[in-house]
């Protein structure tokens, strides 16, 4: 037997520059997912996710208390690295959520991606993905492993580290991203810095961004992130610069978020459209 679970949202958002981008959307998803155990202790689940009718994610995970899980996506799949590249606290999206390809240091989302995600112990949790080379997508095999720590002794600290070696094309690019969060009462700050070294020095990047939320009441909460990415070998680009404020009010099943942002100098240029000021209103619901 297979549970179902779904939603559906409405959002308008101005994204500035780009008039065919200031629209309407729309979004449904169903997830369908079984979960069962094996005589011998194993933990079976199985996931399908339809997104507008279309099969977007699709998993199957086997694990135990005592060894961690392995888990295999035949779509939808991300990286070690990816499932931690911007965790900064935020009411709705990061601060260059809307920037069409924007600057940043992150992980890869494939299909046929294998990740292992061991135990806690200690606090410290680590994650491990693989995806083997094929003959049309990736030139050669990648690995990306992360560790998230959050000490027993102090309540409500998270400080984690990832790294990725993408070298699925001919350019190899060396991922790194690390951060820490605190949580206090109804506040959650957090910092991160990630860099990417490329094969070619002109493509390096090193990013910047820091968040800090407020949780007003159980209902609602507020927040506010930067981030800001160079490119240091690169002395005729400017820096590109995003900022954030957003809110999110949950009212039952109803969620409503919305957002205010500014991003500079996108794609590191200066031009007439490098600039732009942007908002977005989302109205999602849970059945």
């Amino acid at each position: 037997e297979m549970s179902v679970s779904g939603g559906a949202s409405l959002t308008f958002g101005d994204y500035g520059a780009d008039t065919t981008n200031n629209a309407w959307s729309s979004g449904d998803g169903l997830t369908f997912s079984a979960t069962g155990e094996t005589d011998g202790g194993l933990t079976i689940t199985s996931t399908l996710v339809l997104d507008n009718g279309v099969n977007d994610d699709q998993t199957l995970s086997i694990g135990t208390d005592g060894m961690g899980t392995v888990k295999f996506s035949a779509l939808g799949g991300s990286s070690a690295l990816g499932a931690v590249d911007d965790v900064m606290p935020t009411a709705y999206e990061e601060p260059w959520f809307g920037v069409t390809s924007p600057t940043k240091v992150d992980g890869k989302a494939a299909a046929g991606l294998f990740t292992y995600t061991s135990p806690s112990v200690g606090g410290a949790t680590i994650t491990a993905t693989y995806q083997q080379a094929d003959t049309t997508n990736l030139l050669n095999s990648q690995t990306a492993w992360a560790v998230a720590f959050s000490p027993e002794a102090v309540d409500g600290l998270t400080v984690g580290y990832a790294v990725q070696e993408d070298d699925s094309a001919a350019t190899v690019v060396d991922d790194m991203t690390m951060y820490v969060k605190y949580v206090y009462g109804s506040i959650t700050a957090g910092y991160q810095k990630s860099e990417g070294d490329s094969t070619t020095d002109s493509a390096d990047v090193e990013t910047e961004g820091y968040g800090i939320s407020y949780a007003i009441s159980d209902e609602m909460s507020i927040s506010y992130g930067s981030h800001t990415a160079e490119t240091p070998n690169n002395s005729s680009d400017k820096d590109q610069e995003a900022s954030a404020i957003s809110a999110s009010y949950v009212a039952g099943g109803m969620t409503i978020k919305g957002t205010m942002k500014s991003a500079d100098n996108i794609d590191h240029t200066t031009t007439a459209t490098a600039d732009r000021e942007e908002w977005s209103l989302e109205a999602s619901f849970a059945f």
